[in-house]
């Protein structure tokens, strides 16, 4: 039966109701849970020109409305985050990063229009993609301990009282007591329910009441007020040696961790037999987890934004795990998200800048920890579920892809290069069988009554 685009809106947007009502916290921490990846990128990046603070945030609140209702799901709109590391290493100028991320979403674009996106995720071998997940997981485990969040941080006075290693201890700690305290539950009773605590919601609201304190002790830095955004036309910089060295190195990353690892993510979380243990009807909803919608959906963020000056964005699968983590588990927490982005973009825009930049790096660098630890906790599904029974010596085997695989990742800073290496890992275990299956027909071939000799004789 052909469904319409404008009915799997409508069906959508009902799920996503649905599911707000029923947990209306669950959603909005959920909506929360990725603030630890956009907030200092974003701020970084606008502090310094690379992008304008206004209109990212007006075009990534109408991306995650747009993507809400459409995927159904809590798909994150994040910073390209080998284009914002390279952008903010650099200082590049606004133009050359907009055309940057414009050059790998026509990539992107054309790889899902003409079917070879989905060819990619057929032929990678699920070790991989759960590699890259693992890797990617633990790269924001370990920026999280890196000097621009955790590391930077003293025990009491640095950088400030309100922000410094015991806070972050306190909000660990906080992490810990909430890790059972599950959002949805496949219980009806509402003694289960009322456990949950919306983590990332309370850790944002402090922040940003700590924020504002910081505000009040220091004069110099302006208080957010109403200014309205005006629309401004750039023209990106398509020429430009550094744009170009920036797309190349974020083409892997977002190919592999923004649509072929998010979607075999959403498909495991979001399957029906998920579904149905977080007692939502699988009828309800078929979630658009495809690669090439994920490809096409990358493709047309960025070509549109990049003419207005927002920072290049894509999916990922860190994204969609941390806010899954903190409760999300339907549009509805993209759209709240990008209604309230939309909402201080058109309204309050480049005057937000010093309240992002005073934001507690110790609560962000506890939200992004969490985030890669979600991510990384999916490489432990790896033999489970499907049909098929792996023997030990196989599990053993796809295990070393994976972490062959998340260890060059890491080791190289670069999703493709781990790729690549998990490829290579898998490609030699399958030579192996191959040259084992080979020897054995051999052998049977040379038994007694098998060889051509000693058929004659017995003869």
């Amino acid at each position: 039966m052909t469904t319409y685009p404008w009915q799997h809106v409508a069906r959508s947007g009902r799920h996503s109701l649905a599911t707000l009502c029923r947990s209306p916290l669950a959603e909005v921490s959920g909506a929360l849970g990725d603030l630890g990846t956009l907030l200092p990128l974003m701020a970084a990046l606008a502090l310094q020109g690379s992008i304008s603070l206004s209109s990212t945030l007006v075009f990534s609140g109408l991306f995650n409305m747009a993507t809400g209702l459409w995927f159904g799901i809590p798909l994150p709109v994040q910073p390209m985050k080998a284009i914002a590391a390279a952008a903010i290493a650099e200082r590049a100028s606004l133009r050359d990063t907009v055309a940057a991320g414009a050059i790998v979403s026509s990539a992107v674009l054309i790889l899902a229009v003409t079917g070879l996106l989905r060819r990619l995720a057929e032929v990678v071998p699920t070790p991989v993609v759960k590699g890259i997940q693992l890797g990617a997981g633990l790269s924001l485990v370990i920026s999280a301990g890196g000097n621009s969040l955790l590391g930077g941080l003293g025990w009491v006075a640095r950088p400030s009282v309100l922000d410094n290693r015991l806070w972050a201890l306190a909000a660990f700690v906080g992490l810990l007591l909430t890790q059972r305290m599950a959002p949805v539950s496949s219980s009806s009773s509402s003694s289960t329910r009322a456990l949950f605590l919306p983590f990332a919601l309370v850790v944002f609201l402090i922040g940003i009441l700590f924020a504002l304190i910081d505000h009040h002790h220091h004069p110099s830095h302006l208080m957010p007020h109403f200014d309205i955004w005006t629309p401004r036309i750039y023209l990106p910089h398509w020429l430009s040696s550094d744009a170009w060295a920036m797309a190349i190195a974020q083409l892997p990353l977002t190919t592999l961790n923004s649509v072929v690892a998010v979607s075999a993510l959403a498909e495991e979380l979001f399957s029906p037999s998920a579904l149905s243990a977080l007692s939502l009807s699988s009828s309800t909803l078929t979630p658009a987890t495809s690669v090439t919608a994920f490809g096409c959906s990358v493709g047309a963020m960025n070509l549109i934004g990049c003419w207005f000056g927002a920072m290049p964005v894509c999916h990922g699968a860190g994204g969609l795990a941390a806010q899954y983590r903190f409760g999300a588990r339907s549009g509805a927490s993209v759209i709240l998200l990008g209604a309230a982005k939309l909402l201080f973009g058109l309204f309050l825009g480049e005057t937000l800048l010093d309240l992002l930049r005073a934001f507690p790096r110790s609560l962000l660098g506890v939200l992004v920890l969490a985030a890669g630890l979600e991510l990384a906790s999916a490489g432990a599904t790896l033999n489970e579920g499907g049909d098929v029974s792996y023997s030990a010596t196989q599990k053993r085997e796809r295990w070393t892809v994976m972490l062959m695989t998340a260890a060059c990742l890491l080791a190289f800073k670069n999703d493709g290069i781990g790729f690549v290496a998990g490829l290579l890992c898998h490609a030699s275990y399958r030579l192996a069988d191959a040259l084992e299956a080979r020897r054995s027909r051999r052998n049977r071939l040379r038994r007694p009554g098998h060889d051509e000799s000693s058929a004659l004789l017995a003869s």
